[in-house]
C-alpha cells in the first residue's frame, strides 16, 4: 500500500472519464489498496481513482453503520455485506469498547441501473476541500460491480450510502459535485474554494 496525492480542483486530471478495467488482476487490487490507505489518510468517505490521477473505474467508501440511520439503508447495508464487496470493521467507541460496524466497499467498474426519487444532501470532496453545497441526488440506487476479486456484486442503496456512491461514480464520469449545482452558487463556491486554499498556502 501507498499514500496516493489527492488531485485538487482544477486539476484537468478531474475531468477525465475513467476507462473500464478489463481484468481485476494485482494492479487493480494495488490501486485498491492505495485508495482505502488515502482515503483513511485524508478522513474522508469515499475515494475514485481518477482522484488520484488513474483513470480507471474503481471506487472505494468507508460507510459507517452510525450514519446509515433508517431501516432502508440498514437493509442495504445487510445486501452489501451479503454481496461479498464489501469488508466489515470493528470500530471502537469514545470508551474504548466496541461501537459501530463500519462497511468498506471496494468496487470495480460500478455502473448505476436502475434509480428512483430524489433527495437533496449536503456534500463536500476531498478534491474540493473548504467548501460545502447541497446536491439533488437519487434518493435510491441499484448498481452492479465487481468486487475485487473480479467477482459480480449487486447493491441496493438508500440514503448516505446511495449518495456517496453517486458522488464517486461521477468522479469516474469527470464530474465534481459542484457541477451539479446552479451556474451561479458554482460561482460562489469557487470563489469561497480559492480563497480557502490561498489562506492554506498562507500556513
Amino acid at each position: 500500500m501507498a499514500l496516493r496525492e489527492v488531485l485538487k480542483y482544477p486539476d484537468p486530471a478531474l475531468k477525465v472519464k475513467a476507462a473500464v478495467v478489463d481484468e481485476v488482476d494485482d494492479d487493480v487490487r494495488a490501486l485498491i489498496a492505495d485508495l482505502i490507505e488515502t482515503m483513511y489518510k485524508e478522513a474522508g468517505l469515499g475515494l475514485a481513482a481518477t482522484q488520484i490521477g488513474v483513470a480507471r473505474r474503481v471506487i472505494v467508501l468507508d460507510v459507517p453503520d452510525k450514519e446509515v440511520g433508517a431501516d432502508a439503508e440498514i437493509k442495504s447495508v445487510s445486501e452489501i455485506k451479503a454481496e461479498r464487496a464489501v469488508e466489515e470493521l470493528a470500530n471502537e467507541g469514545e470508551d474504548g469498547q466496541p461501537g459501530h460496524a463500519r462497511y468498506l466497499l471496494k468496487l470495480v467498474n460500478p455502473e448505476i441501473i436502475s434509480a428512483d426519487g430524489e433527495v437533496v444532501f449536503e456534500e463536500g470532496c476531498l478534491s474540493l476541500p473548504g467548501i460545502v453545497a447541497d446536491v439533488r441526488r437519487h434518493a435510491c440506487i441499484q448498481l452492479k460491480a465487481l468486487d475485487e476479486n473480479g467477482l459480480p456484486v449487486v447493491i441496493k442503496a438508500a440514503g448516505l450510502i446511495a449518495i456517496a456512491l453517486q458522488h464517486e461514480i461521477d468522479h469516474l464520469d469527470g464530474v465534481v459535485f459542484i457541477d451539479r449545482v446552479s451556474r451561479l452558487k458554482r460561482s460562489l463556491l469557487i470563489r469561497k474554494y480559492k480563497r480557502f486554499m490561498a489562506s492554506e498556502g498562507e500556513d
